[in-house]
């Protein structure tokens, strides 16, 4: 930060880097290892809905682009209780990298086309052999990620979230900012 912005008390909001989607493959493969987390095959990002042509437009290119991709065969929009849109991919299991893909052109997509103010966030659930889930969530306007796993309905695995924090920490950029560890009830393919 400059002198100028320290004296107006102004800062620089933080970059995302969509790219950073590019590395939850790699993620995924030491969460096998490690822990036995498996994806699921799914993903979904997360955004406040625009009125207007341009966004119904948009949303529409998107979801033409998925359908339209083989290796995406299911693709739904919902909206949650507190009025945010998912969009969200199913596909294979074995395939991280197509969902990672297919997640970054949706953000991409709303970004270059102007509602980049409107992402929040893109999940890539995973799941163990003992039935444990957890999402490892992209912070959109944070460019960090971090887990939620829920465990009821109004609660959480601290225990679990902080050990994948601590076993991605070197791969991943993790929020460490505990407080924007967002819960994310209801979420979908949680």
């Amino acid at each position: 930060m400059g002198l100028w912005e320290t004296m107006r008390a102004r800062t620089t909001p933080k970059r995302n880097d969509l790219d950073a989607l590019f590395l939850v493959p790699s993620a995924a493969i030491t969460l096998q290892t490690a822990q036995g987390f498996l994806p699921t095959g799914s993903g979904s990002v997360c955004y406040r809905s625009a009125t207007g042509a341009a966004f119904a437009q948009t949303q529409a290119d998107v979801l033409a682009l998925l359908d339209g991709d083989a290796d995406s065969p299911y693709v739904t929009v919902t909206t949650d209780d507190f009025g945010f849109t998912w969009l969200v991919v199913a596909g294979d299991p074995a395939d991280p990298s197509g969902l990672c893909t297919d997640l970054h052109a949706v953000n991409t997509t709303l970004e270059v086309n102007g509602f980049a103010g409107g992402l929040l966030c893109s999940m890539v659930p995973f799941v163990n052999a003992a039935g444990q889930r957890f999402g490892l969530t992209y912070l959109y306007k944070q460019g960090t990620f971090y887990a939620f796993a829920p465990t009821g309905e109004q609660s959480r695995d601290n225990l679990l979230e902080l050990s994948v924090r601590d076993l991605l920490a070197p791969e991943l950029p993790m929020e460490p900012d505990l407080q924007r560890w967002l819960a994310i009830w209801k979420a979908p393919g949680l």
